[in-house]
């Protein structure tokens, strides 16, 4: 599976009031489907449905439903990144809004004081999923898809340089006992080009091959 992120703006910012202190929110849409996006990829609106059903029950109803400050490598949330939870996620037509509280965490300052400063941000969506070409060349999100968080904050998504690849290049993710890793086989892939720049892979090739079946 691949890591895909998708940014969108136009987000607002709302100051609330929370036992008796001042908190900053941000709310808008976090994700969209049914439509090609920017990135020439589409989310099946029934897939994205059953997704935010999903995550609404696990994460968000639970209290976990963290986001991360800026463009994390993987999908997992690193806690030492975390700047807001997100507190509810809707659907509306082709549209899931949805609502961050932002934390007292150091990300979450630093997040708050960007806003509070009066700096344009956006949301990027964080998943993993396979991704199917069709006839038009739309990428389609596979019914596997699976969403990491709803919302990072990141850079204003509407400035030309702050769009970024959705999916990082060369790089598999796979469930192995509950926990999304790096697909085994791009290390092996990296050897074996290794070797072949150096012209010793006939005498690697065996144990390349065990080493492989080993971690599987």
């Amino acid at each position: 599976m691949k890591l895909i992120t998708e940014e969108i703006s136009g987000v607002q910012v709302i100051t609330e009031k929370y036992k008796g202190k001042k908190r900053l929110c941000i709310e808008g849409t976090f994700l969209q489907g049914g439509i090609k996006n920017r990135n020439g990829r589409m989310y099946p609106i029934e897939t994205l449905s059953r997704e935010v059903g999903r995550y609404n029950e696990s994460f968000i109803k639970k209290g976990r439903a963290l986001g991360e400050l800026g463009h994390p490598e993987g999908p997992t949330v690193n806690l030492d990144r975390v700047s807001h939870k997100i507190t509810s996620l809707t659907q509306e037509g082709n549209n899931f809004r949805g609502k961050a509280t932002l934390l007292d965490t150091p990300m979450g300052k630093i997040a708050s004081s960007l806003l509070g400063e009066g700096v344009m941000l956006g949301v990027s969506s964080r998943g993993v999923g396979s991704l199917k070409e069709d006839h038009t060349g739309c990428k389609v999100v596979g019914e596997d898809f699976q969403l990491a968080t709803a919302a990072d904050i990141v850079a204003d998504p509407s400035a030309p340089d702050a769009f970024v690849n959705g999916i990082m290049e060369g790089k598999e993710w796979v469930w192995d006992g509950g926990i999304l890793r790096e697909q085994l086989a791009e290390k092996t892939k990296k050897s074996i080009n290794t070797l072949v720049s150096q012209k010793r892979l006939e005498e690697h090739k065996l144990s390349l091959f065990n080493d492989f079946l080993n971690n599987l």
